[in-house]
């Protein structure tokens, strides 16, 4: 059945009452366990909930506002009287782009879409073209990650509600700038969550670190799927969002003939087949295999692109050192090299830290199939301490990471703040009501990564309003040293990756890569452009494979000394050159 205003599915539900302006209405059963109203309820905007069988209360699960929070009634609102100025707005291509992640409550000091939009002029100068959002459907309390949402039609309110949400994305398209958003079709939080109670959306067939699997694939996931996708769109129509950004889909545990991913794909493309306006999917996934970023028609899932955390574990282990946990399957120069030129660190090969093979070569894909990145909101929140890159870096490595990101064949992605070496961390916070749930996620957070990390005892209480507002970007930095040097180069290698079409290149065999594990260095071909970089301790001379001299484009920490088709380098310095034809 096709979901229309005030009709909701509960396929058990003996009885369901339409609850508004202090009354109760019955509904009628419908087809496929859906109930509607028999009337139509008055015009205008209202405040509205559903009761099953005569009980409580409780929220449309397609809440389109929550204004009162996850727990209270839901409002109707009208997609249709927001005033849209992006007509004519088209999202840059993918392979073009140079991805921004945000959490909007920590990105401005007010922590609203209104808050952000000040800084989008900022984000475009800098050379960003896709701004990527961090979850903002509804969650509970004021401050949080968004990743325990519950409302998932609903904007968060805290931020600004439905309304703040389209004045964003209007304003991000005024100024070039493609929005992404983060949703969740893994699982839901444990607060305020009332699915189970309209239906079967989860199942005990499967298991997932956060419990119950949604219900993909048993009895009665053709609904929860529909729901899942009707969500997507959503964002897509109502809310001008230019492609989703997918968490997790190793946890979408789907044994259905055509996986949801590959439902999504096809509901996505009919979409933008009906309004002319492109948008794409990225997966985050464990799993390095290369079926989630095939095309549809060569049997794949057909995501547009998917994040790589084998080159940030590449890159982070080896400017870092760290070696526990994941990291341990890393380190070498040799890693670095191999996800340069291959994408996956592990395509088939025995894995040491997982204890089993993993993943397989992604044969012939364009490395803009793939985002790549030195900084994430997991691979900094996830930290016990939440700490930055500019936190265990020295600006000279900082920078080194920078040119190796953003001059990588892979579609660069930058986490907030990271162009300025900001100096706040970012925590894990919550804001939950009950007390024991505060307190199981006080102390799950300490037993989460003990092996990444010392001192679990000193953990920041994720509920301590304190863990969010230190997380909060202190944007006056961006005048001051050495944050105004960082930002300066960051500005400058995005705009060198712009005026080199060998830059943009994502083609198989794009990026070639010389190195020396003993001597500590290595040096990126990109076509006539050079990445040299010094990992040593010592000044060295790091050959440049190629002939004749070729124009530094950019060094840190000063120009170094060119002979002998080589550059000379300081301990931990990058230069880009550009060889003679």
């Amino acid at each position: 059945m096709t979901h229309r205003p005030f009709s909701v599915w509960a396929p058990k539900a003996r009885r369901v009452d339409f609850v508004a302006a202090g009354g109760r209405q019955p509904m009628d059963a419908a087809e496929g366990g859906w109930w509607r109203l028999r009337s139509d309820p008055p015009p205008g905007e209202i405040d509205y909930a559903f009761s099953l069988d005569g009980g409580e209360p409780l929220p449309d699960p397609r809440a389109p506002r929550l204004p009162q929070g996850v727990g209270g009634p839901a409002r109707t609102v009208d997609h249709l009287a927001f005033a849209w100025s992006d007509a004519r707005w088209q999202p840059p291509p993918l392979s073009s782009a140079i991805v921004y992640e945000l959490h909007v409550g920590t990105f401005s000091a007010a922590g609203t879409f209104e808050g952000a939009i000040e800084h989008l002029g900022a984000l475009a100068e800098l050379g960003v073209t896709h701004v990527e959002l961090m979850p903002v459907n509804s969650f509970p309390g004021a401050r949080g990650w968004g990743y325990d949402g519950v409302g998932l039609f609903a904007p968060h309110e805290p931020y600004g509600g439905p309304e703040g949400l389209k004045r964003f994305v209007d304003a991000a398209h005024a100024r070039g700038l493609a929005v992404l958003l983060d949703v969740v079709y893994n699982h839901l939080g444990p607060a305020g969550n009332h699915l189970a109670r309209f239906g079967p959306y989860f199942t005990d067939r499967h298991r997932t670190p956060w419990g119950d699997a949604l219900n993909l694939d048993g009895p009665g996931s053709d609904e929860v799927r529909r729901f899942l996708l009707d969500n997507a769109l959503a964002w897509l129509r109502d809310y001008h969002v230019d492609g989703l950004r997918i968490d997790a889909v190793h946890a979408l545990l789907d044994a259905s003939a055509t996986h949801f991913l590959a439902e999504l794909r096809d509901a996505v493309d009919a979409l933008v087949a009906q309004r002319g306006r492109h948008a794409v999917l990225v997966a985050e996934s464990d799993l390095n295999d290369p079926r989630v970023v095939l095309p549809r028609e060569a049997g794949g899932l057909g995501m547009d692109a998917q994040w790589s955390d084998d080159f940030h574990h590449a890159l982070h282990a080896l400017l870092t050192g760290e070696r526990r946990g994941y990291y341990a399957d890393f380190g070498r120069i040799a890693h670095l090299a191999k996800a340069f030129e291959s994408v996956f660190v592990y395509d088939g090969g025995f894995a040491p830290h997982r204890g089993r093979r993993h993943g397989a070569p992604p044969r012939g894909l364009s490395a803009h199939r793939f985002l790549g990145y030195l900084q994430t909101h997991d691979q900094v929140g996830n930290r016990a301490f939440g700490e930055r890159s500019a936190a265990l870096l020295p600006p000279a490595r900082l920078a080194m990471g920078a040119a190796l990101v953003l001059l990588a064949p892979f579609v660069p992605m930058l986490f907030q703040g990271e162009e300025w070496a900001a100096s706040s961390p970012f925590l894990y916070f919550t804001d939950h009501a009950d007390p024991e749930l505060g307190r199981a996620i006080r102390e799950g957070r300490r037993r989460e990564f003990p092996e990444l990390h010392e001192g679990a005892d000193d953990v920041p209480d994720p509920q301590a309003k304190e863990s969010f507002e230190r997380s909060r970007l202190d944007w006056s930095e961006r005048a001051r040293e050495p944050h105004a040097a960082l930002l300066d180069w960051h500005r400058r290698l995005i705009a060198l990756r712009r005026s080199i079409p060998a830059l943009a290149d994502g083609s198989p065999g794009a990026a070639r890569v010389r190195f020396d594990e003993t001597a500590r260095w290595l040096c990126v071909a990109r076509g006539p452009v050079r990445i040299a970089c010094n990992l040593a301790a010592a000044e060295q001379w790091i050959p440049l494979q190629g002939e004749g001299r070729g124009s530094l484009q950019l060094a840190w920490p000063a120009p170094p000394a060119f002979s002998d088709g080589g550059v000379r380098l300081a301990p931990d310095g990058v230069a880009v050159v550009c060889m003679d034809a």
